[in-house]
């Protein structure tokens, strides 16, 4: 199966799945790497959200290795030890492995800010630094923290030079010289406060800063001064230094001194994302762990790059859409490996993501925070702005019925033209905040900040149509099945309508925070929430968690093929499980009196019964449960015509007069 993702990107890949539970596919690899380190032959990265990854061989090829970090942990610092390797993390304090990441423990022990932002080792002694609390020390291998002498500050990086430690703060730079009992300021020559990351190299001492760029000091700390010349961003995520290259991480990208930062030199090709979180050496291999683009590599001191990313699963997917064959994932940041990139044209920020989808024949429409909507007609290629008319640059939803299109951000917008113009068509709107659209017919139901609202005439006049909704009524998600409407909201509502929006009534789903998305087909509702995929078989009535297999749960967005469910994660791409296996459809032979020959079949099979059927009922089912058609039939055989049914998995349900059940599949090929 073809499949094609956005970040604000595309990206193409081949699945087939066949378990019965979720399976994580092979991508889209990348997403944002706040924190690296070497040790000997392995290399470890911190991810945003989805724990620490480990690459044994140069970065060619990346497992997860969190057994032991809770779920989504922010890895945002490491330090080693001989055999030990300590993790930080944002909230869950530090962790320590014994076994080269195979296993993680906590030790925290003393330590009452778990907001770890640095780690640093000297000797026997590990400190760590937080977000609020100034730096701890422990002088047993993590067991135990105490308090330093600096409290109650908020403190970005860590480095240690013989007996001097540093810390860089939002309130500038401090310099203890007796293991952290007393600090001092050391700020002469600094011109900004916000110290991001430390580097040393023998006698100098490199400070990053957050708008102030580079600053170096050559006595301790005692003085600094300005080495800017050259960059091209003043924020300084990172740094490292070989030899006599000095590489710095900035929001612009990386850039090389060969002279102590007297001068510097952008060094970019090949990079796709600009902001450069997390920088790490390993011999003539430079690594650049990314917001939102996962980790690249030089060889050649950053002359050129290329991404190391396979395996590292680590991508927020915010939005799914299918056409035929083709699977578009929209995603957040700018990355790929095995879903080969289709972007020209899509921004490149990770500020700026793909929230929606919609496709129309051979248009693709993508929604963007911050750039409106884009359009390709050759499936992705490439990519044009189309936002004449839309005074909102930011969409999160996008919605086609026949040549309209519904463009949903502050406000509603259509276009009937292709996206080559937009109007305004927020008459009777009081909720600006639009998050969901869904059509139905003649009618376009928008989810907003201030409940559901419908418009019977195209978007030119709507009205509110939100009574029995509770609970803040921001609806997050929409889906319409047949003349049921579901709408998701947030503080964990889901409500359904069955007179068109006029009432609504709260449905009794397990408890979550945020329904993402909903996804109705027959009889069946799936939806994703901040704690996993839900289900329900009997149209919302009743509803169970399905989410064997998965350990992301924060799910953004679903989609079907007519196969498999396919479900978009905040932090590990995208999971796929067979549909049937979800639903309960199954083959029941045990009052079955009927062949099917030839099956699987491409133009027809024919159903041959072994006793003449009289007013029996032959209904055509899809793996979902949702009813293609159905058939009264009197008589033994009954030809069924492929028509316009796709490739795939089918169900023919027999019933006879006697009320008697039995089920068969068929394969169309």
């Amino acid at each position: 199966m073809k499949t094609k993702l956005f970040l604000t990107s595309l990206f193409f890949i081949v699945l087939f799945t066949s378990s019965a539970q979720w399976i994580q596919t092979n991508g889209p690899y990348g997403g944002t790497v706040n924190s690296m380190i070497v040790v000997g032959s392995n290399i470890y990265a911190g991810t945003y959200g989805n724990g620490v990854f480990l690459s044994t061989n140069s970065g060619s090829s990346w497992t997860a290795v969190n057994n032991g970090l809770p779920m989504y942990t922010s890895a945002t610092s490491f330090a080693n030890n001989g055999s030990n390797i300590f993790v930080g993390t944002d909230g869950n304090g530090v962790f320590l492995s014994t076994n080269n990441g195979s296993s993680w423990s906590a030790v925290n022990s003393g330590l009452t800010d778990l907001k770890i932002t640095s780690l640093a080792i000297s000797g026997s002694n590990i400190f760590a630094s937080t977000w609020g609390s100034g730096v701890f020390l422990s002088t047993n291998n993590g067991v135990t923290w105490i308090a330093t002498g600096l409290t109650n500050i908020n403190v970005y990086s860590l480095a240690i030079t013989a007996s001097s430690i540093f810390a860089g703060t939002v309130t500038g730079m401090y310099l203890s010289t007796d293991n952290g009992i007393t600090w001092a300021a050391v700020n002469n020559g600094l011109t900004t406060t916000s110290v991001f990351s430390i580097a040393i190299n023998g006698v100098n001492i490199f400070a990053g800063t957050n708008g102030g760029g580079v600053f170096l000091s050559t006595d301790n700390g005692g003085s600094w001064s300005s080495i800017n010349s050259g960059l091209m961003s003043f924020d300084i995520y990172s740094l490292a230094i070989s030899g006599s290259n000095i590489f710095a991480g900035t929001s612009a990208g990386v850039f090389l001194s060969t002279n102590n930062g007297s001068s510097w030199g952008a060094v970019n090709l090949g990079i796709s994302s600009t902001a450069i979180y997390s920088l790490a050496i390993s011999g003539i291999n430079v690594f650049a762990g990314t917001l939102g683009a996962g980790i690249f590599s030089s060889v050649n001191s950053g002359t050129s790059w290329f991404a190391v990313n396979t395996g590292l699963i680590n991508t927020i997917v915010t939005s799914l859409a299918i056409d035929g064959t083709d699977i578009y994932a929209g995603t957040i940041g700018n990355n790929g490996a095995s879903w080969p990139a289709i972007n020209s044209g899509l921004p490149t920020s990770y500020y700026i993501n793909t929230t929606s989808i919609a496709i129309s024949g051979t248009n693709t429409f993508a929604g963007t925070s911050g750039l409106g909507v884009l359009l390709s007609t050759n499936n992705g290629s490439t990519w044009l702005p189309v936002n004449i008319g839309l005074t909102s640059s930011y969409v999160n939803t996008l919605a086609i019925s026949g040549t309209n299109i519904f463009a949903g951000g502050y406000g509603v917008f259509l276009s009937t033209n292709n996206g080559s113009s937009w109007t305004p068509v927020n008459n009777g709107l009081t909720g600006m905040d639009v998050y969901s659209l869904a059509i139905s017919g003649t009618d376009i139901f928008a989810g907003t900040s201030g409940g559901v609202f419908l418009s019977t005439d195209n978007g030119s006049n709507w009205s509110s149509v939100s009574n029995g909704l509770t609970g803040g009524s921001a609806i997050m998600s929409l889906a319409i099945n047949g003349t049921n409407i579901f709408a998701g909201a947030v503080g964990g509502s889901m409500f359904l309508s069955t007179n068109n929006g006029f009432s609504w009534t709260l449905l009794n789903t397990p408890p979550y925070n945020y329904m993402w998305s909903i996804l109705a087909d027959g009889s069946n509702i799936f939806a994703g929430t901040d704690v996993g995929v839900i289900i329900s078989t009997d149209n919302g009535s009743t509803w169970a968690f399905k989410n064997e297999g998965l350990t992301n749960k924060n799910i953004l967005s679903l989609a079907t093929d007519g196969q498999n469910l396919y479900a978009a994660t905040w932090g590990s791409g995208v999971w796929s499980r067979p549909a049937i296996e979800m639903t309960g459809i199954r083959e029941s032979f045990r009052n079955s009196n009927f062949t099917i020959v030839p099956n699987p079949f491409s133009n027809h099979t024919i159903i041959t019964f072994n006793e003449e059927q009289k007013n029996s009922t032959i209904k055509l089912i899809d793996i979902l449960g949702k009813e293609i058609k159905a058939i009264t039939f009197t008589g033994n055989q009954l030809k069924i015509e492929k028509e316009e049914m796709t490739e795939g998995l089918y169900f023919i349900q027999v019933i006879d007069e006697k009320k008697i059940v039995a089920t068969q599949k068929i394969i169309i090929k």
